[in-house]
């Protein structure tokens, strides 16, 4: 799918007004627009919803590691592939608490705590729970990804204090089954439909870089953008390198213009969502993140390791932000570590 030359505007309507109702030639006629039309508009949309020069920061912690049944293709703790990671069991109460303590002291906002499970047993749900309360009091919103969540499950997490569940549905609905066979995109789906009716927020989006076609990722954003409710969060996460695993064959590392592009269409499709460049950060130079700024994207996650692979140094992206008179929590962080100045 290449760019048009047609300087003309789709119709987005109302620049606050979330819409339901998104066709095929809808979401393509706004992603071939003219980059400076495109971003354009979203930038538009998202200051009639945001405050532009802010960014949300989240941290994000793998609660249990590896030993996971499903055959993610793109995934580093299936089961079904060589990948040296070791399985783990959940970690200790006291271990996770400390981590939040620090990632909040270290500038986040929101702790996401993420288990490598099909589904949570209930006896381990119990010990999540009790996680999701201990973070909770430390003043931080909650999330955490578990699998497939029954009815209860998911109101059991609402009650311990839950915030956000995260749920991606990784592609579109045409491209799943090349990278998945061991859960259908319906039960993806059904899950998202237990944690919204828990009165749950939910954090969907899916991975970029697979393999797939401009049309898949596309039609992605079609599928979150046309559930009944928006997922208040969506992640962008472009592929990172993993040993072992089938994706390998296929990834195609996106062009940086179409990443833009695909964060600019989700925050026009998706106005109220806070759209989040999520796993891929370490590929991308400031500049590409800097464009994902202005298109729409304004939460990012900070730490160095998102659950098995690599992120941007803390550091590093306080600086970038910095630069670019970005705001967020990681302002308090760089302040209270900068040394007193002596009164003149």
């Amino acid at each position: 799918m290449s760019a048009s030359t047609n300087s003309s505007r789709p119709d987005i309507g109302p620049l606050s007004e979330p819409r339901h109702d998104w066709t095929r030639s809808d979401a393509e006629a706004i992603y071939n627009l003219p980059f400076s039309d495109l971003i354009f508009q979203a930038q538009s949309v998202h200051r009639a919803n945001f405050d532009p020069n802010h960014i949300e920061t989240a941290s994000l912690l793998s609660i249990k590691t590896g030993g996971c049944p499903e055959d993610c293709g793109y995934c580093s703790q299936s089961a079904h592939y060589d990948t040296d990671v070791k399985a783990t069991k959940l970690m200790d109460h006291q271990a996770v608490l400390d981590t939040a303590r620090r990632a909040r002291d270290n500038g986040a906002s929101r702790f996401c705590m993420a288990a490598a499970w099909r589904n949570p047993k209930d006896r381990d749900l119990d010990r999540v729970c009790d996680m999701v309360s201990a973070v909770k009091d430390l003043g931080m919103e909650t999330c955490v990804t578990l699998g497939m969540l029954a009815p209860a499950q998911a109101h059991r997490l609402r009650d311990a204090g839950l915030d956000f569940y995260n749920h991606n549905v990784d592609t579109s609905p045409e491209f799943y089954g090349h990278i998945i066979t061991t859960r259908t995109m319906q039960d993806r789906i059904d899950t998202l439909a237990h944690a919204r009716d828990a009165g749950l927020k939910i954090c969907c989006g899916g991975i970029i870089g697979m393999g797939e076609q401009v049309d898949d990722r596309v039609g992605m954003l079609i599928l979150l953008a046309n559930l009944p409710s928006h997922p208040e969060s969506v992640p962008i996460n472009m592929w990172n390198k993993v040993k072992g695993v089938p994706v390998n064959d296929t990834a195609d590392r996106p062009d940086p213009i179409a990443l833009v592009r695909m964060v600019a269409l989700a925050r026009i499709m998706m106005p109220k969502s806070v759209v989040r460049l999520s796993a891929g950060r370490q590929y991308m130079t400031d500049e590409l993140q800097a464009l994902c700024f202005v298109a729409g994207a304004s939460s990012i996650f900070i730490g160095d390791v998102l659950l098995t692979t690599k992120n941007p140094q803390t550091v590093r992206d306080a600086e970038l932000l910095d630069r670019l008179g970005i705001r967020s929590r990681l302002d308090d962080v760089r302040v209270a570590a900068m040394p007193s100045q002596a009164a003149e």
